[in-house]
This record gives structure tokens, sequence and C-alpha cells, in this order.
């Protein structure tokens, strides 16, 4: 098994384990996380494929992609927790709306 095939493996189940993790979760701040989680293992994906076209020369293309992934993903991260801390400080109001619960978690 090369470096880029254990890569690409790495990346598939880390982001398989994110996707459920957003599906089987009801808690907002770790839906967050295996969005997180999810996003790292696509980054890992793009890193195995980069470095499978030519293991002396990589590809730099997708490593920029990743580096700029990275960037956005923790903005983006950002922004999601603040909305969760704004969805949750409207829910302890009491003539809050009542949400539908999520899956169980």
């Amino acid at each position: 098994m090369t470096r880029a095939v254990l890569f690409v493996a790495t990346g598939g189940v880390l982001t398989i384990v994110g996707l459920v993790g957003l599906v089987a979760i009801g808690d907002l701040v770790r839906r967050v996380v295996a969005v997180n989680v999810m996003g790292t293992g696509v980054f890992v994906v793009l890193a195995g494929l980069a470095w499978r076209t030519d293991p002396e020369n990589p590809d730099p293309i997708p490593h920029a992609l990743v580096l700029t992934g990275i960037v956005v993903t923790v903005s983006i991260t950002a922004i999601a927790l603040a909305l969760v801390q704004r969805v949750e400080a409207l829910e302890r109001q009491p003539d809050a709306p009542p949400r539908s619960p999520g899956p169980a978690p």
C-alpha cells in the first residue's frame, strides 16, 4: 500500500465519519465538529490525490486548494459557532417557540 492510497483511504474514512456524525448527532456544536471532520477528510483526499500523480514532483494546485480550504474552514467554523451560540441564547428565552428535536444524542 502506497502513501497516496493510505491518504485517500484515511480521508475517505474521515469523510464518512463526519457525514455520519452530521446526520446522527442532535447537538449543534457537535454537528459543527462533524462538518470539520468531514472537511478534513476531503483535504486529506486532495493531498493524497496530488501526491499520487507523481511521487517525486507532486501537483501544487491541490495543495494550494487545501491551504485555501483550511483558511475558509476556520472562518466558517467561527461563524457557525457564533450562530450556534445565538440559537441557544434564543432558545433559553422564556417566550421562545419550541424547537423540534433532532436525532437523539
